[in-house]
């Protein structure tokens, strides 16, 4: 799936590029922040090949963060763990201080919303980008 096969079967319009988060992204992401409100919700659209570094939510209480896969193929992977190839449908629940990243596969575009999940004393830290050739690897 391209980019504009992504734009045509989302639900939600993909927003601008992701310049204000561009420098923990490699690759190009879109961000439509969906709700500001209750609960934060962004679309996150990636291009071919784009992935986030690894980070961290943190939380005192509560907190983290749930994927809702919305369109094309992915990745998600949590610090030690082994990859996990995401579709359209997929959800991801991220607990707070977990290290993990997300992003397109090298061949799709790919989009999900991203949901904060509400709690006390919340921050997010951006880690060390993907290595390349770990992502390379992904099949």
């Amino acid at each position: 799936m391209d980019l504009n096969e992504l734009k045509e079967k989302s639900v939600f319009p993909i927003g601008g590029e992701n310049t204000q988060y561009a420098q923990f992204f490699d690759g190009t992401s879109y961000l439509n922040m969906l709700s500001l409100e209750q609960v934060v919700v962004g679309n996150v659209s990636f291009e071919p090949g784009c992935r986030n570094h690894w980070h961290i939510h943190h939380a005192k209480k509560g907190g983290g963060q749930m994927l809702l896969v919305t369109a094309g193929r992915g990745w998600y992977q949590e610090w030690g763990k082994p990859a996990q190839a995401l579709k359209a449908g997929d959800i991801v629940h991220i607990p707070a201080e977990v290290k993990h990243w997300h992003g397109a596969a090298k061949d799709s575009a790919f989009q999900h919303l991203a949901i904060e999940v509400p709690g006390e004393g919340t921050s997010n830290e951006w880690c060390e980008p993907v290595d390349a050739a770990a992502y390379e690897a992904l099949k």
